[in-house]
């Protein structure tokens, strides 16, 4: 990391109060200087005819059953906000963020944590956007569950451990960015009824929600096995 002289004005950062995706950001201090990384975030994988073969083999193993109904939950049950898994004193919201974007600059500090910029190319839509974080800009780019809490809580997570629940929510196999608009009309649907609107990332998609369930031992309804199988076989 190299730091950078203060870029910014004052004026510029009074709007610059953090949002955005499943939990809001600290805010920024008009004093920080900014610190940039000196390589570019590796972008999320597209995949390979391996991994889908892979993915397709996993999905042979899981559980297809109904849906159980949404009863009880709430988001509190996957844990109170982002945690730091890995223990690298980064949250798994900036982690994904700092994976997931490229020419990052974060805010400056003991451990360069907090994303302020950078460019998302967008898996989920194709498009690409020049993130800033900001009361009014954060939102852009979220952090999706590529198998939403609420699915998850409907096939299997109910009875899961609570620490198991929290691990779910923030692991990186689970946590991808995304368009902010792409996440909302995606919701906590499941495969069998959204997939993302960039056919191309489809393949990577349902093999990333197989490995994830594959991984927690949650189940799948027969629509979405069905839909899964039938986009893995295509991609081969």
């Amino acid at each position: 990391m190299r730091l950078l002289r203060r870029t910014l004005s004052i004026a510029l950062l009074a709007s610059t109060l953090g949002l955005g995706g499943c939990a809001s950001l600290a805010s920024i201090e008009f004093s920080d200087f900014e610190a940039e990384s000196t390589t570019p975030a590796a972008s999320p994988m597209l995949g390979s005819p391996e991994e889908f073969s892979k993915s397709l083999t996993q999905l042979e193993t899981i559980r297809v059953k109904g849906r159980a109904p949404k009863t009880g939950y709430t988001r509190d049950q996957f844990g109170k906000g982002w945690k730091d898994p890995d223990r690298n004193g980064c949250d798994a919201r900036n982690d994904t963020l700092a994976r997931d974007l490229e020419n990052v600059v974060f805010k400056q500090a003991r451990v360069n944590c907090v994303v302020l910029s950078g460019v998302f190319h967008d898996p989920y839509t194709g498009e690409t956007i020049n993130f800033q974080r900001g009361q009014t800009t954060s939102s852009k780019v979220q952090i999706d569950h590529v198998v939403a809490l609420s699915d998850a809580w409907q096939k299997g997570a109910q009875k899961w451990d609570p620490q198991i629940r929290l691990e779910f929510a923030n692991d990186p196999l689970n946590l991808m960015a995304s368009d902010g608009s792409a996440n909302a009309s995606k919701g906590d649907k499941d495969a069998a009824t959204w997939l993302p609107p960039n056919k191309q990332f489809r393949c990577a998609y349902v093999s990333r929600q197989t490995q994830v369930k594959a991984k927690y031992d949650a189940w799948m309804t027969t629509a979405e096995h069905t839909a899964i199988n039938t986009i893995l076989k295509s991609c081969l």
